[in-house]
């Protein structure tokens, strides 16, 4: 396909967007002529650039500093609360809202129950009253706000906005979930995948923003995967990518809706854990139409993994599978790091952690000529929630070279 050059806005939009990102990650503050030597623009075009930063209040200027002979210079710091986002993770078992500043730091979080019974219309007119609740409690400047992020599990279709019949999701099909929202609270709304929203948080507001090739494994209500090659979330043709439910794990375990055994996704689902408790005597019955109840019981079987040895066994069954879908995944992208993520990750990660880095470690199956990574993201349960407001940051002010080359026209 032919392309086409860039015209001389294009190029300055994205030089301030490279400039802004520059003095973003710098915890203490970066001078002009830093900036020029870490990006390859002239002096000039930082001055340029920071003198319209300024401007707008994005950055400030800070203390002047004597680094040698010459000028003292001064240097520059983001300015977190000059903008901000909402963001909302749409979960089977639950919702929850976050608002985050320009450093992708919270400044205010509600979680409700999703409501299992509601139609999608109630839903999304519930989602309308909590977000204008948190705006009013946290005194959310509106001018100041961005707009509105939501994370959903898939799949969608972002073209048109809408949730299509997602598996934990019963009667969300072809619900416009961006545009219903984005009506009843008159902002602008990104709708995006949930492990993709995750993968985006880690990239922006995560605590190791030198990553460039990453996973972000998912587990939640359902599991996925996130991936960032280069340092960049990539999301597939449909924006869909990150499905990884039903790789196979195993022989064993209960037959799958897709018709084999050992998926990654039956095995190591809550509710499928929660039932196996159930089944050997650990915590007593769970209605399995109760996502609350299973979150709360899914918590106490993990929490009993430290002491009860048949909660232990379970939980090993679970690392190993884990461990067996990281090194496929690991292999297949030549990755870096693996980063685990989730609401319900956080109760697995005490007992189950350690085994999947020894799992990984010692695996046969491992091909890369380098050793992975493994953590637990350090923006905890509310990850998705918090990566779906860095979204609507990341599309204003992420550098993006998409605008600088544009196809031809037929």
């Amino acid at each position: 396909m032919m392309r086409r050059g860039a015209n001389l806005p294009s190029i300055g939009e994205f030089n301030q967007s490279v400039v802004l990102d520059v003095i973003r990650v710098a915890p203490t503050g970066v001078s002009r002529v830093e900036i020029a030597a870490q990006t390859g623009l002239s002096s000039q075009t930082v001055t340029n650039v920071a003198r319209r930063l300024l401007a707008d209040g994005l950055i400030r200027e800070g203390e002047r500093l004597a680094t040698g002979p010459g000028k003292p210079r001064t240097s520059l710091h983001l300015v977190p609360g000059a903008r901000t986002a909402v963001g909302i993770h749409l979960d089977p078992s639950f919702i929850t809202y976050t608002v985050v500043d320009l450093a992708g730091s919270v400044i205010a979080r509600a979680a409700t129950p999703t409501p299992p019974v509601l139609s999608p219309a109630d839903v999304i007119e519930s989602m309308r009253l909590s977000v204008e609740r948190l705006l009013g409690e946290a005194d959310i400047n509106r001018a100041r706000l961005l707009g509105i992020g939501i994370a959903a599990p898939g799949p969608l279709d972002l073209e048109r906005g809408t949730v299509d019949n997602p598996p934990l999701l019963p009667g969300w099909n072809g619900v416009p979930l961006r545009d219903a929202l984005g009506d009843a609270l008159g902002l602008p709304v990104a709708l995006e995948k949930d492990v993709t929203a995750a993968t985006i948080g880690e990239l922006w507001s995560g605590q190791d923003s030198v990553r460039d090739d990453f996973a972000v494994f998912y587990v939640g209500t359902g599991v996925g995967l996130g991936v960032a090659l280069d340092h960049s979330v990539r999301r597939g043709a449909t924006s869909n990518l990150g499905d990884i439910g039903h790789l196979r794990v195993s022989h064993e375990g209960v037959v799958c809706a897709c018709g084999n055994r050992g998926c990654l996704g039956e095995n190591i689902a809550p509710a499928r854990l929660v039932s196996d408790a159930v089944r050997g005597g650990i915590i007593p019955h769970v209605d399995p139409a109760d996502h609350g109840a299973i979150a709360a019981a899914y918590a106490d079987v993990c929490a009993a993994g430290a002491s009860d040895e048949r909660a232990a066994r379970l939980l090993e069954q679970i690392a190993g599978d884990i461990a067996t879908a990281a090194v496929a995944v690991a292999n297949l992208l030549d990755l870096s790091d693996l980063v685990f993520s989730g609401a319900f990750w956080n109760h697995l990660a005490p007992v189950v952690l350690p085994e999947v880095r020894r799992l990984i470690a010692g695996s046969r199956a491992y091909v890369l000529p380098h050793a992975l990574r493994v953590s637990t993201s350090s923006l905890g349960s509310d990850a998705t929630a918090i990566g779906a407001g860095c979204q609507v940051l990341s599309s204003a002010f992420a550098p993006s070279a998409a605008p600088l080359v544009r196809p031809a026209p037929a």
